[in-house]
């Protein structure tokens, strides 16, 4: 199973488990920006891994969003860059299934309420033809509060933001446009302000 965070990990996890189903994560994330925050959501993982006594691997380029940027590209708007950001972590996920000779492979992303569900399970299961690994599919936000409530519980750290310098930038929108127009209110100020002048040495 594809890991985004710890926290999104700990409901698809127990309910999986309690199919009968084994699970075995995988954490992969180029998306993640700037450096502290992957650090504090692989520690958060960590804490979530040993509460579940789970088996989790971890793609060994670990922090790389030079990768994620370029894949992306100019493709900035949220619906564009979504769609390649999904593609490039189920990809990875379904390859290590493979590797592994495992018959299914899922992602924690069918968890969040914030993330685009039907495009996660869209390109899942194309992945999953072209890989010969099935997407195993279910829709884990009904088990929403439960996962808030482990996390809360275990004093997990629950992020704001999905992680890219994207959805960062948006989530401070308005306090950017507040911070523009003090800027612009400042600049006037100084408007009057010969800039032939010789410099006051």
């Amino acid at each position: 199973m594809h890991i985004c965070c710890g926290p999104c990990l700990l409901y698809p996890a127990k309910d999986l488990r309690a199919d009968g189903l084994d699970v075995v994560g995988y954490f992969y994330n180029p998306n993640i920006h700037p450096f502290t925050e992957f650090e504090r959501r692989a520690d958060a993982l960590e804490q979530a891994r040993s509460a579940l006594g789970l088996d989790v691997l971890y793609n060994e380029a670990a922090y790389e969003p030079v990768h994620w940027l370029r894949a992306v590209g100019e493709r900035t708007v949220q619906a564009q860059r979504c769609q390649i950001c999904y593609r490039i972590r189920l990809e990875a996920a379904a390859r290590k299934a493979a590797e592994l000779n495992l018959p299914y492979y899922s992602t924690t992303l069918l968890y969040s309420k914030y993330q685009r569900h039907d495009l996660v399970r869209s390109i899942g299961e194309e992945i999953g033809e072209s890989t010969g690994v099935k997407f195993f599919y279910k829709d884990f936000r009904a088990g929403w509060d439960e996962g808030v409530s482990m996390a809360i519980g275990l004093g997990i750290y629950r992020q704001p933001y999905c992680g890219c310098i994207y959805s960062e930038a948006e989530r401070y929108h308005k306090r950017a446009v507040r911070l523009k127009d003090r800027f612009m209110s400042c600049n006037q100020t100084v408007k009057g302000v010969d800039k032939k002048s010789e410099p006051i040495s």
